[in-house]
């Protein structure tokens, strides 16, 4: 979506770039911009806004729903010089704690931060980074994840932190069965090494380049999905359940293809898998549902077919050129068999939004230029070599109906679509964060001219 975009905004800036300021705050960073953090958060039980900005000094903002200043607390950077700030976490009381994370330190010291009395209270939590490594942390129902692969057991473990205490959760994989593409039996590390996970960003559209990945995360109120698709026959998923730690393993088997399959993939969204198979000559499509394993929609498409649910041109872009429409299936189905492929499916409050395509990448020595090569008359040198990288997507969007209909309505941008688009054309932006609502995303940054932080307000669709 963010590609078509690219192209659209030069038709239609004026109107796809519309937003509304909500609030600004003067602070000067002064030339402390790569020294500094800002961390945008929604207290979900209470709707109020969090803004932290955190330089010199540590800056709180707290905004009501409606985004009026309720409250402002500048707190000193005592116990967090030289941390990055990863995460905020919401006690009951309604008080916030901060996570601030150290790799030379291998800590996280945890600040709860007391707004009625301007205290706080730290404690340091020690990572276990020679057992593990750090897969991803997030944020999910006022509570802070992090989630580590550990080096020599087979398993994943997740500490939670909830109230100023951490709880750790070991996930054993060691029970299950894991084998790659070429039908060879790998260790769960194994197979996570060759494939590292990538976290899907719930109720957002997650890009293409982010879907095409083989293992992917989903985050769920207390609970986990786990997609591994090494395989090109089947998708390998797993229902972790955080509370008890129970992991039921599920296996949807691909959509078949008259040749072979090139490549594969999966996606999960609410409660329903969606899968494609590709090769040069047919995509398959399989909508399946979770519990019963049952198709709900199938669709084969040849080289020689129109592919009748696309609600977009087949295109194809290379790296942020002006997207090109690709003159048929067969030759889109070329390109795409040469790609990683997947497949994005995202939920605005009309309709389902589906992505499907490819990324992919080239590299290319060229000759470098004498102006490059300083030494070339000293010592006589052959001409040097650099690459280059080409990246490229091949694409196509199609809008259903909640109820997996195929409609042929066209495909509006998404607030992220004119998020990306917006700091594509403000250079001054600086330090971007983007906070998702329930109706609309709030994109927060530093303007370096105005010397503000700005909170503004983007919602899907034309305005």
């Amino acid at each position: 979506m963010k590609q078509i975009f690219l192209f659209l905004s030069l038709l239609f800036s004026t109107v796809l770039l519309s937003q509304t300021v909500l609030t600004s705050y003067a602070i000067d960073l002064k030339n402390k911009k790569e020294r500094s953090d800002i961390l945008n958060v929604e207290n979900t039980a209470t709707h109020d806004i969090f803004v932290f900005l955190a330089s010199d000094s540590l800056s709180i903002l707290k905004y009501n729903s409606a985004l009026f200043l309720k409250q402002k607390v500048v707190t000193s950077r005592k116990f967090t010089e030289g941390k990055s700030l990863i995460g905020c976490s919401f006690s009951e009381d309604g008080n916030p704690t901060l996570y601030w994370f150290s790799p030379i330190e291998k800590n996280i010291v945890l600040i709860k931060y007391y707004l009625e009395t301007n205290t706080n209270r730290a404690l340091k939590f020690q990572i276990p980074l020679d057992e593990k490594s750090v897969l991803t942390y997030y944020q999910k129902d006022n509570n802070f994840y992090l989630l580590m692969k550990d080096h020599a057991k087979q398993g994943l473990t997740a500490f939670i932190f909830k109230n100023g205490i951490a709880e750790e959760k070991y996930l054993d994989f060691s029970p299950f069965v894991f084998r790659d593409r070429k039908t060879q039996q790998k260790s769960f590390n194994q197979i996570l090494m060759e494939n590292p996970i990538e976290k899907m960003d719930s109720g957002e559209y997650n890009p293409l380049f982010k879907v095409t990945s083989k293992s992917k995360l989903y985050t769920l109120p207390n609970r986990l999905i786990l997609t591994l698709d090494q395989s090109l026959r089947k998708t390998q998923l797993f229902d972790i359940n955080l509370d008890n730690l129970e992991i039921k393993e599920k296996t949807f088997l691909q959509p078949s293809t008259q040749k072979n399959a090139k490549k594969s993939n999966s996606y999960y969204h609410e409660n329903k898998l969606y899968q494609i198979s590709v090769n040069a000559e047919q995509l398959a499509l399989d909508i399946k549902d979770y519990e019963s394993g049952e198709s709900l929609k199938t669709f084969s498409v040849s080289k020689k077919d129109t592919i009748q649910f696309k609600n977009s041109p087949l295109l194809m872009q290379i790296n942020d050129k002006k997207p090109r429409e690709l003159k048929n299936t067969g030759k889109f189905l070329q390109e795409l068999a040469t790609t990683d492929v997947g497949i994005s499916v995202f939920k605005n409050k009309q309709n389902l939004l589906l992505t499907l395509g490819g990324t992919g990448m080239q590299s290319k020595s060229i000759a470098a230029p004498f102006g490059m090569m300083s030494d070339f008359y000293e010592d006589f040198i052959p001409p040097s070599y650099y690459g280059i990288d080409t990246y490229y997507s091949v694409f196509f969007e199609s809008v259903w109906t909640k109820k997996l209909q195929t409609t042929n309505q066209s495909q509006e941008p998404l607030a992220g679509d004119k998020i990306y688009a917006f700091l594509d054309h403000h250079k001054t932006v600086l330090l971007p964060k983007v906070l998702k609502l329930s109706n609309y995303s709030i994109l927060g940054y530093y303007d370096f001219d105005s010397k503000e932080y700005v909170l503004r307000k983007f919602t899907d669709g034309f305005n």
